[in-house]
């Protein structure tokens, strides 16, 4: 099992939605209205009159076979999103009851 850290801006909130659903993944923790800055081309998005947009992040737990497809979906996504940005980070999980 991998822990899955997605970070994204509000505006892609559907279609990560859509991808978790499109991959039978239920189980997610999810924090909205959060404030950050990318670290290599990413404006600040803080909720402020100079930097108004937001971020939205989840943390699921997945499958490693389905950590392939994830990253490729969500390196897609940035892709054609180049504007508003999205970003992954998958780290083991080595523990669970």
């Amino acid at each position: 099992m991998k822990a899955v850290f997605i970070v994204y801006n509000m505006a892609l909130t559907d279609r990560v939605d859509y991808l978790l659903d499109k991959m039978g993944i239920k189980g997610f923790t999810q924090w909205t209205s959060i404030s950050g800055r990318g670290t290599e081309t990413g404006e600040p998005h803080m909720g402020t009159h100079t930097w108004p947009e937001m971020n939205n992040a989840i943390l699921t737990i997945v499958p490693d076979n389905k950590i392939p497809d994830m990253l490729k979906y969500i390196k897609k996504m940035d892709e054609i999103n180049k504007d508003v940005g999205i970003r992954a980070f998958v780290w083991d999980v080595v523990d669970q009851y």
